[in-house]
């Protein structure tokens, strides 16, 4: 007599059902891995950048290293002359300085030295004796990669729970990450079992079909990164397909059959997984797949027994054993078209020639996906680990136009986050977010203005800001007139920053101001414009009435985006002074002249207050746990307004 079908039970109870069995199916363990062997492992701890990437200012082209002010009158029909004093090569520390009038000759991927504030592409130059004829006019910062563009010292990479790909590996290697700790990987035992099976090697007979399945299914498991091992073809006899997977058992946690599971006289899978331990599930309520039998040992031994039908073995293997691995491996699975459409926020300049690829982070809005560019260099690694995909612009475009509607080619399944936070950065914002348990929080870091026009849009939730009024010498409570959103936002209160002046150890040039950036031998690196650091600069400059800084300063127009990068700018003789946070002065080992304390607050949407994820957020914000590891954070503190309401 036949036996029937147990139970038929959905996916979703199915893994309701083995996750109770089995008491939570869960990661295996934790090991340290080098580099080489981490590839489709996944990650079991948050990982922070080791070094900056790019570690030093570094030429994107070959050409020469100028005062990008020496060629601003430059043209085909009157090429500007300087005279050639060294040359950079790749791997090699320059020793040599660019002033007015001179330059130096450079390679692709070369340090820039020191002096210098962008780089003329060879193509725009000609060379005569001692002179170089400059026929194009460059801006500042044009033709470099700057320390720490790509990531900063110090900078949350990956998180905890990401698989380990391509892009990945890229970002570890590029930060200096020689080691990681990931979760231990099942390891697999693959079999096929049905006597009418041949394998693809032999000539088939009569009755006879190829083994699909071992090959499909062994492909699947090795694209999750897991050590499987193919164990042959059983023939439909339970004596034999019993004894071989007892002899297995003992060294692999997870065994998969596939053939043999339905309830006919010659399917006996189910049998056998009875008398090993358990049937859990024997049959599920999807087409095809619905003859599927999932098993236990009494040590925890998962048994897996996938239909013989190609096409029902993969679209159950992704339906069910895929999940159940990623969950014992550290991850979670998920499926979503490999396409998406969005808009973009901004208009940005593409094209020119060639087929641009943009990579892009996505972010939800009421108008849809918006797509925010990732404007980097083409040596930039780390980019890619925090994208959602890429966009393609045809050489022919000049440029992508704000609210333009683009296609966005996914790397991996879109997740939707919990959370989106637009503006600028801190490190300690990362600590909020692990504290709140925010892990699936989407970040965009590009500056507190563009955060503040993030909001007014609704593509974020919060932005993260420290932008001064010049008038009211108050941080971010002026932005909502200024911005036309008194009605729709709360500022909240966040926490003090120390910012100042970041100088050489023991301060070798004797530095104790900012008048002292007038002085011939002092070398300035700049922030970006836009950020709260830049608008006290400029603001502080205007009260001592120091008029076109740029032609005063040595440096004044070598902006850089982050922190981290003026500090390696100065820590690497590249500048002799820059303004930052305390923070990264500490941990580049720099002496630090305190100037100001500065308020990081939080914009957010009064339409979002109701989120979960925002009132997790600001719950955070106002918890004395918080306070605490801010409080370990050099030259940072929480005040007595922190996750106070001091807007709206």
């Amino acid at each position: 007599m036949a036996l029937v079908f147990h139970k038929l039970v959905s996916l979703e109870e199915a893994l309701r059902i083995i996750d109770e069995k089995l008491g939570g199916i869960k990661p295996l363990g934790v090991e340290e891995v080098p580099l080489s062997n981490a590839y489709g492992r996944i990650l079991a701890e948050d990982v922070y950048a080791h070094v900056d990437s790019p570690p030093f200012d570094r030429s994107t082209v070959d050409g020469y290293a100028v005062l990008a002010e020496d060629t601003y009158n430059a043209d085909e029909a009157n090429p500007v002359k300087l005279n050639l004093v060294g040359k950079v090569e790749v791997g090699e520390v320059p020793n040599i300085e660019v002033s007015g009038g001179t330059c130096v000759e450079i390679s692709t991927g070369a340090p820039l030295p020191r002096g210098a504030n962008a780089v003329v592409m060879v193509e725009y130059t000609k060379v005569e004796g001692d002179l170089v004829l400059i026929y194009k006019s460059v801006s500042p910062g044009e033709n470099i990669a700057q320390t720490g563009s790509d990531a900063s010292l110090g900078d949350l990479i990956l998180r905890k729970g990401r698989r380990i790909g391509p892009r990945e590996l890229g970002a570890l290697a590029a930060v200096g990450c020689s080691e990681v700790k990931v979760y231990a990987m099942p390891s697999i035992a693959l079999f096929s079992t049905g006597s009418e099976l041949t394998p693809v090697l032999e000539k088939l007979s009569g009755g006879k079909i190829y083994d699909v399945n071992s090959h499909a299914i062994s492909a699947m498991l090795k694209d999750l990164g897991v050590r499987v091992d193919f164990h042959g073809i059983l023939p439909d006899n339970y004596a034999i397909i019993k004894k071989s997977i007892e002899e297995v058992l003992e060294k692999y946690d997870v065994i998969i059959t596939s053939g043999s599971t339905s309830a006919g006289f010659g399917d006996i899978v189910y049998r056998v997984f009875e008398e090993l331990g358990g049937v859990l599930i024997h049959g599920l309520k999807i087409r095809p797949g619905k003859p599927t039998v999932i098993g236990a040992t009494g040590d925890g031994k998962l048994l897996i027994g996938l239909p013989g039908f190609p096409l029902s073995a993969m679209m159950v293997f992704m339906a069910l054993a895929r999940p159940i691995l990623m969950k014992m491996m550290g991850a979670e699975a998920s499926q979503e078209e490999n396409t998406v459409k969005a808009r973009m926020p901004m208009r940005i300049e593409t094209g020119k020639g060639k087929k641009h690829l943009i990579p892009v982070q996505l972010l939800t809005s009421t108008d849809g996906l918006i797509a925010y560019p990732l404007t980097v260099d083409s040596g930039a690694a780390t980019a890619l680990s925090i994208a959602d995909g890429f966009i393609e612009v045809d050489e022919e475009k000049q440029y992508l136009s704000e609210y333009e509607e683009v296609e966005v080619r996914l790397f991996q399944p879109l997740i939707i986050s919990s959370l989106s936070i637009v503006g600028s950065n801190c490190p300690a914002l990362n600590i909020l977010l692990d504290e709140a348990r925010l892990w699936d929080a989407k970040q965009v870091n590009v500056g507190s203005f563009l955060g503040w026009r993030a909001v007014k849009r609704g593509e974020a939730d919060i932005a993260g800001t420290h932008l001064l009024d010049p008038e009211t010498r108050q941080y971010n409570v002026h932005m909502p007139r200024k911005m036309d959103l008194e009605k729709e936002v709360e500022i909240y209160r966040g926490y003090v920053r120390t910012i100042g002046l970041v100088i050489r150890k023991d301060n070798p040039k004797n530095i104790k101001n900012l008048v002292d950036l007038l002085r011939d031998d002092v070398i300035f690196v700049n922030r970006v414009k836009g950020s709260g650091v830049r608008t006290f600069i400029d603001i502080m400059l205007k009260e001592l009435e120091i008029k076109e800084p740029e032609k005063k300063i040595r440096g004044y127009s070598y902006e850089v985006k982050t922190h981290t990068a003026v500090a390696a700018a100065v820590a690497q003789g590249r500048a002799d002074v820059g303004v930052a946070v305390g923070y990264v002065a500490e941990i580049y080992g720099l002496d630090f002249i305190p100037l100001t304390e500065e308020y990081f607050d939080f914009v957010v949407r009064k339409d979002r207050l109701e989120k979960e994820s925002v009132k997790k957020f600001l719950e955070t914000l106002r918890s004395q746990s918080l306070h605490e590891k801010i409080k370990r954070i050099p030259y940072y503190k929480p005040c007595k307004e922190t996750g106070q309401k001091i807007f709206g």
